[in-house]
């Protein structure tokens, strides 16, 4: 079937066409009334649904990887970041945990606004893959967003050494899951192939302490800009 098929010439995907213009639509048109329906309370059957709607696209995007003969260790683990805010997101749904909400908004939403805006994906409408992508993505800011603004949790300049924590403490966890795998979760053991941002912070292994730099900055800029008037 063209919907979860291997070939992604059958509906291939093109950034910045309609299908991604409107994606991008319904995620700023979702954060709009998530902002101004902050006032309003949501049932928890609904925050419990959102957790389990997420668990169940993670579950069937393995299933699918599998089914096509495409799940490599060295890099299907949910161990990629866009992977480990997703488990983030869940276990914030499921928990209310404000101290998991610090770290679930840093991590999360650089790379999930990235992924919405310039995303690396080969298939298009109405794949699964095109609706995975974007639902996992566009969910985990919708999510953080919807604590932020509706639940009122929250970001505190401590909330920047939290998440910088947990990202040190994942850091050489990651890095043994690499040498025993052969995988390059991260990118810690070598840059992407082709040109990217990692090429102006210096040979493998320094750019990782420019990434580590990047982090601290990005982090500092979410809390000067949605967390600094609350503290």
């Amino acid at each position: 079937m063209m919907i979860f098929g291997g070939d992604p010439s059958e509906v291939p995907f093109v950034m910045f066409d309609i299908q991604h213009l409107i994606i991008i639509g319904i995620f700023f048109g979702g954060l709009v009334f998530i902002y101004f329906s902050r006032k309003h309370n949501v049932s928890r059957k609904v925050e419990i649904g959102a957790g389990l709607s997420l668990v169940m696209f993670e579950v069937a995007h393995h299933f699918w990887l599998l089914y096509h003969g495409r799940w490599e260790i060295d890099y299907a683990l949910p161990l990629h970041l866009s992977s480990i805010s997703v488990i983030l997101i869940i276990i914030l749904l499921f928990t209310r945990s404000r101290w998991l909400f610090e770290i679930a908004f840093l991590v999360g939403i650089g790379g999930a606004v990235q992924a919405v805006m310039t995303p690396v994906l080969v298939y298009g409408w109405p794949h699964f893959r095109f609706i995975h992508f974007f639902y996992t993505h566009v969910g985990v800011i919708w999510v953080v967003f919807y604590f932020l603004w509706h639940k009122k949790f929250p970001l505190r300049a401590w909330s920047i050494v939290k998440a910088m924590v947990f990202l040190n403490v994942l850091l050489p966890l990651i890095w043994l899951v690499n040498l025993r795998t052969g995988g390059n979760y991260w990118f810690i053991m070598e840059k992407p192939s082709g040109a990217s941002l990692l090429d102006v912070l210096g040979p493998h292994p320094w750019y990782i302490l420019g990434m580590e730099a990047a982090a601290l900055v990005l982090f500092t800029l979410l809390w000067a800009v949605f967390g600094r008037k609350r503290t």
